[in-house]
């Protein structure tokens, strides 16, 4: 099968060069049939090859050609060429389709080479249709393809293919101009071939699948990189999606985003945020996959193997240190040790660890480590008093004394001075009691006894108050760290506008561990977060713009961070304001800088008409009857001509004024695009020699108001007229649209000037002020656009400018009548 993205890549031909090359191996191939379409290089090729005659059928008085089904039967050639698989057979054949006549020869044995289009493909029948505009009626199924024994794909650039295209190798001239400005064009072209292409990939792939099924190959094969990103159903999905995105991008692989939910579907965590984010997939250009498992774990590496993925990206876990040293390995270390030899991806995102908070300004220690104090005192020192009590001599008690000594320090750095101090008495005590004679009493006899219980307690409170001020200080950095990342957030936020207002009262909600925010402006909300409280606290921005903080009350040592925030948030704000104001003013400063051209316009291209006019008229009031009748006739022609053109000048102003304010009148109904053509031309006095006509008979109907159309076009050829000696009108039928060309040989736009020459009061560098205002085209566009059309500059093939005027065709709403 020679499967091609658009007809003229050169299928038909690669079928007789393989039909040649197998017949030189000494096959028996035979042509059942081959479509030339009147191309002689394509029938050159048949010549050598044995042609069997097609059968002629009747169709009301029409004769049409088919393959003759049982005449290839009755041959039975080892390989038959049959090309177009998709077309649709004569009435009255044994057969609806070509593809069954196909079917019919394979079942008795004949190989068959054919060839088929991406647009006629079933599956694909939509999408060509959504690319390119033009329904296909002839189609494929998609298991007649999945059948072949061998699918290849016939590629030609699309540049190429206009190429040969516009040298008259694929249609006759007539149809050249039509084909490249509608199915032809360049993006339709590159967007065909994409799909050829990632059918046969996705045919490939399917192949691959099934043998390594059948072989009982488990593990990964990177013959094309797959990333699957695991979505778990929170805010973050979005940060992971748009990582796995460009990983794949990079290494020109495929996404695909799975969310792995148990039999009851409550996994999600936010549905919303989950429907979001399938959107976002298909925005990538990735698929989205939901799978059932109550293990996460495995069912992502099940799913990830069964897709034959190479990476894997996950979230990091949003679980803190505590509840995974509680809880056990979170998932992304499950599936590392499982993923085998796919490479997996752990992203770091805003919710990971849980949300951004400020640390607490209280105390230096936490009560977590003055509790681990205390646990380390009461089991350490009863541990190390059984330890050194089983080896006591009389000579060890210098180890002994040092031993304790140890003990306090370590609780000192552990939890602080309290648990330091219970450390040290405890120690002192046991001492006393288990190491010094006699033994099992507490008595101090001895003075020194006291003093080292005292030094026990000094370096107790010494090395306290050195772990109590690193503890500190290591907060308050821990704090000014944190404060300097919120203002750094808060400071992007403001840069990137209107949009991040919303994720900024977010980040304050988090950060003072709020119940909710909300912004107001001018009375209307422009921003909220969280759960809102009935007595939140009032804080101005602006004149305008208030901040409601609902929750508890912030201590006096956030409230100086929340002023920043406050003033950032308020330069936020009128930044929004300004561009509001911006986007209202844009249109003023438009009509401004219409306004101005327009008077620099009147003060130049109306005085000269106008001065013509009047030099004329006076001369003759001054000379009487002084005048010949020559000069007489040639002063009125002056003036009638200088009168004319500034007619003409003040109808287009008013036009232009008219279209600006919205207040052009426009009626719309079926007309014949004929009628307005042929007064264009009579209009401008343009004949056969100017200006040669192709209407196409299907291409008649639009709907347009024929006024404005003729205006359009009268302008259109105006300026064709101007820089070409030949110019070309065409009609054709696209789709629901239809097109008018009117195409010029000369010298042409450049792509980045096209913009420009729809600008009122624009010549493109033209200084001849005896073409008007530059007001042709400006007008041209806004009449068109005003009866639901469009207007598009394209290169001529050869040279030039085209200029398409497409309007919605008139035979629906006739039909409606």
């Amino acid at each position: 099968m020679l499967l091609g993205a658009a007809p003229g890549v050169g299928k038909t031909v690669s079928m007789l060069d393989e039909g040649h090359h197998l017949a030189a191996e000494g096959v028996d191939v035979a042509i059942g049939l081959v479509e030339t379409h009147g191309r002689a290089a394509t029938a050159a090729l048949t010549e050598g090859l044995p042609v069997i005659p097609r059968r002629t059928v009747d169709h009301r008085g029409v004769l049409l050609n088919e393959m003759d089904v049982d005449a290839v039967l009755a041959r039975h050639p080892d390989t038959a060429l049959v090309d177009e698989l998709a077309h649709t057979n004569a009435p009255g054949s044994r057969n609806e389709k070509r593809w069954q006549d196909v079917e019919e020869l394979l079942a008795a044995g004949i190989n068959v080479i054919s060839t088929v289009n991406i647009q006629h493909i079933e599956s694909l029948n939509d999408v060509v249709e959504t690319i390119t505009g033009v329904p296909q009626r002839e189609t494929v199924p998609d298991s007649v393809l999945r059948a072949a024994d061998q699918v290849e794909v016939v590629d030609l650039a699309p540049e190429a293919l206009r190429d040969r295209l516009s040298g008259g190798v694929v249609y006759p001239a007539e149809r050249i101009d039509a084909a490249l400005s509608n199915y032809f064009r360049l993006g339709n072209l590159t967007a065909l071939r994409e799909l050829a292409l990632l059918w046969l990939a996705d045919e490939v792939d399917q192949a691959l699948t099934l043998y390594r099924k059948d072989h009982g190959i488990a593990g990964t094969w990177e013959a094309r990189e797959r990333v699957v990103v695991a979505l778990p159903g929170g805010p973050e999905g979005e940060t992971l999606l748009r990582r796995g995105a460009r990983i794949a991008a990079r290494a020109g692989g495929e996404l695909i985003a799975v969310h792995v939910s148990t039999q009851d579907g409550l996994r999600a965590d936010n549905p919303t945020a989950l429907a979001e984010q399938r959107v976002l997939v298909d925005k990538l250009g990735g698929s989205y996959r939901q799978v059932i498992g109550e293990d996460t774990p495995e069912a992502l590496i099940e799913f990830a193997r069964s897709v034959n993925a190479t990476q894997l990206v996950l979230g990091a876990s949003r679980r803190s240190r505590l509840s995974a040293a509680l809880t056990g390995a979170g998932i992304g270390a499950s599936v590392i040790r499982d993923s085998g030899d796919i490479d997996v991806h752990i992203v770091t995102h805003a919710a990971a660890g849980g949300r951004f908070r400020l640390p607490k300004v209280g105390g230096a220690l936490s009560p977590t480590r003055r509790v681990a104090g205390f646990a380390l005192a009461l089991i350490g020192g009863p541990l190390l008093t059984w330890l050194l009590v089983t080896f006591r001599s009389p000579e060890s008690i210098t180890g002994d004394v040092l031993s304790y000594q140890l003990l306090v320090v370590v609780v000192a750095l552990t939890g602080g001075l309290w648990p330091a101090l219970f450390a040290a008495v405890m120690s002192g005590l046991t001492l006393d009691y288990f190491f010094i004679q006699p033994f099992y009493t507490i008595t101090i006899a001895d003075p020194l006894h006291m003093l080292a219980l005292a030094l026990y307690a000094a370096v107790a409170v010494l090395v306290s108050y050195v772990v109590d001020r690193a503890a500190r200080r290591a907060r308050v950095a821990k704090r000014a760290a944190s404060e300097s990342e919120l203002i750094q957030t808060v400071a992007e936020n403001v840069l990137r506008g209107e949009d991040a207002l919303q994720a900024l009262v977010a980040q304050l909600v988090d950060a003072f561990a709020l119940d909710g925010a909300v912004l107001t402006d001018r009375g209307k909300r422009i921003a909220e977060a969280g759960e809102l409280s009935p007595d939140p606290t009032r804080l101005t921005l602006t004149d305008d713009a208030v901040l409601e903080l609902h929750g508890k009350g912030l201590p006096a040592s956030e409230r100086r961070l929340i002023g920043v925030i406050i003033a950032q948030l308020g330069a936020a704000v009128e930044h929004r304001r300004l561009e509001e104001t911006a986007s209202e003013i844009e249109p003023i400063a438009a009509s401004d800088k219409v306004r101005g051209a327009l008077l620099s316009a009147l003060s130049h291209d109306l005085r000269r008409p106008l001065a013509a006019a009047t030099a004329a008229v006076g001369g003759m009031r001054l000379a009487d009857d002084a005048l010949s009748d020559a000069d007489r006739r040639e002063l009125l022609e002056t003036a009638d001509q200088s009168l004319a053109a500034l007619s003409t000048l003040v109808t287009d102003l008013l036009d232009v004024s008219r279209l600006q304010a919205g207040a052009l009148t426009i009626e719309t109904f079926p007309i014949e695009l004929s009628e307005v053509i042929e007064g264009a031309l009579d209009e401008l006095a343009l004949g056969p020699e100017e200006v040669t006509v192709a209407l196409q008979p299907d291409a008649n109907r639009a709907m347009a108001d024929p006024v404005l159309l003729q205006r359009a076009l009268v302008n259109l050829l105006a300026n064709a007229t101007r820089y070409s000696r030949r110019v070309r009108v065409a009609t054709s039928a696209f789709g629901d649209r239809i097109e008018v060309r009117v195409v010029d040989h000369g010298p042409g736009v450049s792509p980045e000037r096209r913009d420009d020459i729809f600008v009122p009061f624009q010549r493109l560098g033209d200084v001849d002020n005896t073409t008007g205002l530059g007001l042709g085209l400006a007008l041209s566009r806004g009449f068109v656009e005003g009866m639901g059309g469009t207007i598009e500059p394209e290169d001529t093939p050869g040279g030039g400018l085209t200029m398409v005027v497409s309007l919605p065709t008139g035979a629906r709403e006739e039909g409606n009548e």
